[in-house]
């Protein structure tokens, strides 16, 4: 029996003692949540960051590289081959339309030149003395018909002899046979001679025009090199500056080889990349703002080039404003592309408060407090994002990184 209530008593104390602990953590964990909501209700006004919102348009971009180049820019490269000899110009000079930038030793060529020209007079000579052979075989086979015609006819005036000798009882059948026989075979071979005759026209207007086709590609061929010879002496086309120019006095140099280029930096475009992904949305005629440090420049795409490399597009932009004097060669700029555009819309100035997501919780100031909103997002960029919802223009928004206070509805802003 005693045993019983020692049991009894025991789990009584046991239960008070369970009860007593909860109660405590319970206390503890209410006073600690209390503490961390009292710590987090107040921010100090110099960590954060603020933008007041405004009317404005929105676009969406999509990201990309770019690199500033000389919208036009010219390769000059070497007609022949040959040597550099003098060097008249280094990069950065200013040259004008027509002047000489280097010269090639053109010696080699030039023999080239001389020994076709040689050829191509021993062409003509060769041409000359074939139409003079042809003319005159052609002269003695129409001599040769000549006579045969003549032939021909003394042979006609035998065969009435022949037969006006049968009548009057002086010759004989056989005689007239031969007479006949004879004409006959003198009347073949004329026209075995005329068809010789009409052969041999057609054989030399033949042999002249192959002749003459030889004599053309020959002159062709010499004409080219002319025009190359005088390419040799490199010259700029136009005005612009040197960019870059073979300075290797010397070094031997192929035809089509690039000896220096001249660039106009009066006007000046954007060679962007992008990653591949991004190919479909890419399109001419797209607007792009270029930013080259705190200045934005607009301009369009003006052509996407079809190869990829290394899994990158690139393509031309065209700026609107090619001669801002910020803009120097191979400069590195960022390029965005705009996908989308709002006008006329509540936007604020983009920073680490705002996550990507479509519905978001943001701080609005309001006084000496900081309010929780929840606020739908629309376009957002590089600069600004689209806020549908849930605020007016003229809030000023808390653009700072706000996650520690994800559970606070309102926060004391302390100076």
């Amino acid at each position: 029996m005693d045993k019983v209530i020692e049991e009894e008593v025991t789990a009584r104390k046991k239960k008070s003692a369970i009860i007593i602990a909860t109660v405590i953590i319970v206390v503890l964990a209410g006073a600690v949540l209390l503490l961390r909501a009292s710590l987090k209700s107040t921010i100090s006004k110099a960590n954060i960051t603020t933008a007041v919102v405004e009317k404005g348009s929105v676009e969406n971009t999509l990201n990309a590289t770019g690199e500033v180049l000389p919208e036009f820019e010219e390769i000059l490269t070497s007609p022949i081959n040959a040597s550099i000899k003098k060097v008249l110009m280094d990069a950065g000079n200013k040259v004008k339309e027509g002047q000489s930038i280097l010269t090639l030793d053109k010696s080699a060529t030039q023999t080239e030149f001389e020994r076709l020209n040689f050829q191509l007079q021993s062409k003509r000579n060769e041409i000359s003395k074939l139409k003079l052979d042809l003319s005159k075989s052609f002269f003695d086979i129409r001599s040769n018909n000549d006579i045969k015609q003549l032939r021909i006819s003394n042979l006609a005036d035998a065969v009435e002899n022949a037969k006006r000798l049968f009548k009057a009882g002086g010759g004989t059948r056989e005689g007239i046979e031969q007479a006949e026989l004879n004409l006959k075979v003198a009347q073949l071979e004329k026209k075995q001679l005329e068809n010789e005759i009409k052969s041999k026209q057609q054989t030399m207007q033949i042999e002249i025009k192959e002749a003459e086709i030889a004599l053309a590609i020959q002159q062709n061929d010499l004409h080219e090199l002319q025009r190359k010879l005088n390419l040799a002496n490199i010259i700029a086309t136009r005005g612009g500056v040197v960019t870059w120019i073979n300075k290797n006095i010397g070094a031997t140099v192929r035809e089509g080889e690039s000896l220096a280029r001249i660039a106009d930096l009066g006007s000046f475009k954007v060679n962007g990349s992008i990653s591949d992904n991004y190919m479909d949305q890419l399109r001419n005629g797209m607007p792009v703002i270029i930013r080259i440090n705190e200045q934005q420049m607009k301009g369009h795409v003006a052509n996407v080039y079809p190869s990829v490399q290394n899994s990158i597009v690139t393509f031309d932009v065209q700026l609107d404003e090619r001669n801002n004097k910020l803009l120097r060669p191979n400069m590195k700029v960022d390029v965005f592309l705009v996908t989308d555009l709002h006008n006329s819309v509540m936007r604020v100035a983009n920073g680490p408060a705002f996550k990507g997501a479509d519905v978001q919780e943001i701080f609005v100031i309001n006084g000496g407090k900081a309010e929780k909103r929840r606020v739908h997002i629309g376009l957002t960029n590089f600069d600004f994002v689209e806020i549908k919802d849930g605020i007016k223009p003229g809030d000023a928004v808390i653009t700072s990184d706000m996650s520690e206070f994800k559970n606070s509805t309102e926060l004391t802003i302390k100076n």
